[in-house]
């Protein structure tokens, strides 16, 4: 891809090169994500990336970097207040050394009713409690270098290891880790200590030109970095067919998407700056109500015009591009996976892509 400015306001720190392109996938039993792995690998995509939902995203990690030896993976995101510093780090330091130095551990907070109701552990504050788990990880993987653990942070007080419990170094760099940011103080603390930032799947191009890419500068800034420093991985949305019975097919889906995460009251915002004020309002409305048709229905075209691309499979590679160029690092193709036929295509559309 093309270098070029992403927003004029960062037109002289913040620039983007090539484009990876990867494919979302929720975890599945772990005797199909073999057969996923080389089948992503052979379409074409640059990696996988595993959320994490009723099955973690670390077991299908390994079985991928075993079956796809050369794909890049990573957690997108693996839950980080029920796991220790400690063991998230070993963990991802085995899949870095499995993958030959292509894996991403990426982190987030989930939110306060699983953390606390589900897992039972601590959630407040979340922001600066995940800014002291990322510091706490490093710190382990400079101790497996050096054989010396040394965090003292606000929440996490880490300071033995002996080489019985440590894996050693390795010969692949540290993993890079990323962590799941929506408003500006996380986002800014991702510019600050993080590798990288995983959008929201409804981070359309306004809310990343507005948000995500001058928080992250401005992060960099306190940690004297360049804003390029950190990766910006961003899920999208897409609508794609020949004609318009395919796309309106896909068009549903992705209203149905819209309506789920607009529900949500911590992206409220998004919506709102994006000109569709009291969208999540209506929908909780609906939502109160038990009206799950009427909760779809709060979304309008124009709401999918903003936050999906719709194209033919030719135009797809070029539409994804001038809405995202310059800004992304990562691409993650949201609803790739399905029928063969398409996946092949969405390879076909990834390559493009990658090879800009």
């Amino acid at each position: 891809m093309r270098q070029r400015p992403c927003a004029p306001s960062l037109a002289r720190t913040v620039y983007r090169a090539t484009v990876h392109v990867d494919v979302m996938v929720i975890p599945q039993p772990l005797g199909k994500i073999g057969d996923l792995a080389r089948r992503t690998q052979a379409a074409g995509f640059d990696g996988l990336l595993f959320t994490e939902a009723g099955r973690t995203a670390f077991l299908s990690a390994a079985v991928a970097s075993q079956a796809a030896p050369g794909l890049e993976l990573s957690t997108g995101i693996a839950v980080a207040f029920p796991r220790s510093p400690f063991v998230a780090a070993a963990t991802a330091w085995e899949l870095q050394e499995a993958t030959d130095g292509k894996f991403r551990l990426g982190l987030g907070t989930q939110v306060r009713r699983h953390v606390e109701r589900r897992y039972g552990m601590p959630f407040d504050p979340p922001g600066p409690r995940l800014r002291d788990y990322v510091l706490a990880v490093k710190a382990c993987f400079a101790a497996f270098r050096t054989g010396a653990l040394d965090h003292h942070g606000q929440f996490y007080k880490l300071d033995f290891i002996t080489p019985q419990w440590s894996p050693g170094p390795i010969e692949a760099p540290d993993p890079k880790v990323d962590i799941a940011a929506v408003n500006p103080w996380m986002l800014r603390m991702a510019g600050e200590v993080a590798d990288g930032v995983h959008v929201h799947p409804i981070g359309e191009p306004g809310y990343l030109a507005r948000h995500v890419m001058p928080n992250i500068a401005e992060g960099a800034a306190k940690s004297q970095r360049s804003p390029s420093e950190i990766a910006v991985i961003v899920p999208v949305m897409t609508i794609v067919g020949e004609t318009e019975e395919e796309r309106r097919n896909e068009r549903e889906f992705v209203r149905a998407s819209l309506s789920f995460y607009a529900s949500t009251p911590n992206y409220a915002f998004i919506f709102d700056e994006a000109g569709f004020e009291g969208t999540t309002a209506r929908i909780r409305e609906k939502q109160k109500a038990g009206d799950f048709t009427g909760m779809t229905a709060q979304i309008t075209d124009d709401h999918i015009a903003t936050f999906a691309t719709e194209s033919t499979w030719d135009g797809l590679a070029e539409a994804l591009i001038a809405r995202y160029e310059g800004i992304a690092t990562r691409i993650v193709l949201y609803n790739a996976l399905g029928d063969p036929e398409r996946f092949q295509r969405y390879g076909q559309v990834a390559q493009r892509i990658s090879a800009r």
